[in-house]
This record gives C-alpha cells, structure tokens and sequence, in this order.
C-alpha cells in the first residue's frame, strides 16, 4: 500500500501504544513461569502477535483479552516434545533471539522459521555459545533453524558490540535451567539499557539478576549472574506493559519540528528504556521539552545542529534523521553501525530516503551526517520494508513543500498498525492508495 502525506504540521496529544519491546520479555516470562498471568498491552502489532504466536506453538494457551493477554504456560509434561515443532517468528528479530535459547532450555526440538531479512540477520556468536553449553543447531543463514537442547547452566560469554538481544535471550532462557548462570559481556556493552529492560521484567517475576564488573585477560567484563532456584518463574498473576517510547520518538520528533507542538501521554518518565533519551537528544537539537506526570511535550524553539552518540539508543536514528534533515547546520550521528542490520541496512535507507526529499544525507562508515535545510522539497520513499524508514518520511512530510509518497507504507504495521490514523488525529493529511485492508 502506498500513502501519500501532504505537507500540514502536527500538533496535539496522543496516548502512547504499548512498547513491543517490554511486551516481548514479559509474554516470553508468563509463558515459563509458574501459573497463569494476565498481561494488560492495550495495543499490539505483528512483532508482539508472532512471539504470542511461538509460545502458543510451544505449548503455552496464549488468548486475547479486552485488555491484553492471558497466558497459560508451558506445561511442564511437554517441555520435551517427541516431534519437532515449528515456530514462526514472522520478521521479528527479538522473537527469534529471544526465543532460541529459550528453546534450548526447554529442550526442543523446534523448527525455527521466519520472513525477510530475519534469516540474513546475524545470530553468532549467541548459537556458538549455546552449543557450548550442549544444544544442537542448524547453520544459521536460512530457514527452517533446527533447534533442540537441553543446555547446561555455566559461564556464557558475549562480546559488548553485538547485539544486546543475545544477551536478553540468555537472561530470559536462565531461570529454566538447572545450576547458576553467568553471562559475562565484553565492555563497553552497548544498548546497555536494552539488557535493563530483561532485569526488569525478570525481576517482575520474582528473579533477581546481579551485575558486577570482572577484569579477565586484561578485558573489562559486566557479569549478570542468576541464582538457580529450581523453580519456575514465579507469576505475579498481572503484569502490565508500559507505554512505548521507541514510536512515540516520531511524535515528539515531529512536535520539535512544530510551532503547535506534540505530546504523548502514557509514558513512564523513569522508565528504564533506552528510548526516553529522544527528549535529551532533541533538547540538543534545541527543541523545548516538558515533562509532566505521565506525558512528555515536544515544541519547536530554536532548531540548531549537533552531534549524538547513538549506540545506546539505535532504534532513534530515523526520528532523530528526520529533524536533523530540517536544523540548520551539520549534524552527526555517530556509532551507528548496527543500523546495517535492521529490516533494512537503516544506515543506508535513512540515507537514500532524505535525499529522495531533497535532503543532504549520506552514510560515511558507521555515522549518519546530514546538512539541515529549512524545508524538504517532497518526493517519492521506497519504505524498503522497514516500520521506521515508513514512519520517518511521514514525520519529514510535515515540513516538506510538496507530497510525499510512501511505497509500501502498510510495513508500519510491525509495531504500530494504527501510525496512520494517529497521524490523522493528530492533523496530518494523508490520501491512502491502493491494498486499502493492509493498514
């Protein structure tokens, strides 16, 4: 489907959707603890449905509520299935790393497919260490991954500047296994606050995580370490998945690009994902903030440039990308290099879809440069099957002077199916052409 926005700024409130992210971690944790447990997320999107779709595969009774889920986990008669089983984790990468070691720890064996770029993203060095640890694995690169375990409990060891997803796996799949677990992570441990999330939702289901620093061949490690408990999980019977940050960064992003300004509503202000930095980093692109119980509120003030750090927080890049394109001066995203392995090389789309809107942007190594101009010409997106690269043209779109046309905008139905009716509500001006049933 392709959605052409006509240029009108955004102003208003929205609630925010729930986070995807914090859905995973804890539908993934009902469905291995010890009883059934509700867990309110008044949104969901393909990402959260193919999780709940895997764990009902495993064997745990996954239903929609009017209010979330309720999960009914695993019994403990069938964490070893005589047959394999297939799993399908659609085109979420956090299904697929979250739940391959989860797997081995029930035991499998399992069939692992899903659609894409999944296959082509990158698991190792996650599957060497957990064939380390005894589970049996299919090379990676193409569909169906063969999956079966059981693995041991130990030492498992990751380098910092991979994914923070191999991580979480680990920590999610621990509290499964029999014995003591470490996972020790070279430093610096980028998206470090990815990792917080996972400590979080386990500690929801009564599993504490301690972390230390350890210095071993002169390298700096942090250990997250987990006491066996021999046990399940405990259920705190209701869990509830907090606003999300990572969409409501386009809102806000827009609102520093608005006289009238954007607020999103329903957001925990200390919440510990890394994506409450957008309110930081676009104070540094001179947008005013304000903050106020449960909303954060975004106006445009004096638009400058600036030079952001992002590994920590990569998933922010194509908001951050569209008001870098419209501050004046040269902005430079730096360590952006894990964006190659997104739904798309983002480093590249990010890239390819400002300058097709008459913006000054290119890649150079693992940083996004981008010269700001006052307005965007319009033009035609390839959203390259990316939720955000869709999501970013729509926000640029607001300060364009002519349409612009989104190729296969129905990708935003990933993580946030409604993104266009709220960006209706909100005073955006779209026409919808063509595959209508798709958003």
């Amino acid at each position: 489907m392709d959605i052409v926005c006509h240029p009108t700024p955004l102003s208003g409130a929205l609630p925010a959707i729930s986070s995807k992210s914090i859905a995973h971690r804890l539908l993934i944790l009902a469905a291995v603890s010890s009883c059934t447990t509700d867990v309110h997320c008044s949104t969901t999107s393909a990402d959260i449905e193919a999780t709940a779709g895997c764990l009902r595969a495993l064997g745990a009774r996954v239903t929609r509520t009017q209010v979330g889920y309720r999960v009914v986990p695993v019994p403990e008669a069938t964490r070893r299935p005589a047959r394999p089983v297939r799993v399908d984790c659609g085109e979420s990468g956090s299904t697929l790393r979250f739940l391959v070691p989860v797997i081995c720890a029930l035991g499998g064996p399992v069939e692992v497919v899903g659609h894409g770029r999944l296959a082509d993203r990158p698991l190792e060095p996650l599957l060497s260490e957990l064939r380390a640890h005894g589970a049996t694995i299919s090379e990676e690169g193409s569909f169906p991954l063969k999956v079966s375990g059981p693995i041991s409990s130990g030492r498992f060891r990751l380098p910092g500047d991979v994914s923070s997803q191999f991580v979480s796996g680990l920590l999610l799949a621990a509290p499964l296994l029999r014995g003591p677990v470490e996972v020790a992570v070279t430093e610096p441990v980028e998206s470090l606050p990815y990792v917080n999330l996972t400590t979080s939702a386990l500690a929801t289901f009564g599993v504490d995580v301690s972390v230390r620093h350890e210095e071993e061949g002169g390298e700096g490690l942090t250990v997250f370490s987990l006491a066996p408990t021999g046990v399940r999980p405990a259920s705190p019977g209701l869990c509830e998945v907090e606003g999300d940050w990572s969409n409501a960064a386009f809102w806000l992003a827009a609102g520093a690009l608005s006289d009238g300004g954007v607020a999103v509503t329903g957001l925990d202000l200390s919440s510990a994902q890394g994506d409450r930095s957008i309110l930081a980093a676009l104070s540094c692109f001179g947008a005013r903030v304000a903050r106020r119980g449960g909303a954060a509120r975004v106006t445009k003030d004096r638009p400058r440039a600036t030079t952001l750090d992002v590994s920590d927080f990569p998933d922010l890049v194509p908001p951050l990308a569209a008001v870098a394109a419209l501050c004046p001066g040269t902005t430079r995203l730096t360590h952006a290099g894990r964006l190659r392995l997104k739904e798309s090389d983002r480093l590249e789309t990010v890239s390819a879809a400002l300058r097709a809107l008459g913006a000054d942007a290119r890649a150079v190594g693992d940083d996004l440069v981008i010269v700001g101009r006052e307005s965007l010409l319009g033009g035609e997106v390839d959203a390259a099957n990316d939720h955000r690269i869709a999501m970013m043209a729509a926000i640029a779109a607001t300060r364009a002077t002519g349409d612009v046309t989104i190729r296969g905008a129905e990708c935003v139905s990933k993580s946030y199916p409604a993104f266009f009716e709220d960006y209706e509500l909100l005073g955006g001006s779209v026409t919808r052409k063509g595959d209508e049933h798709a958003l």
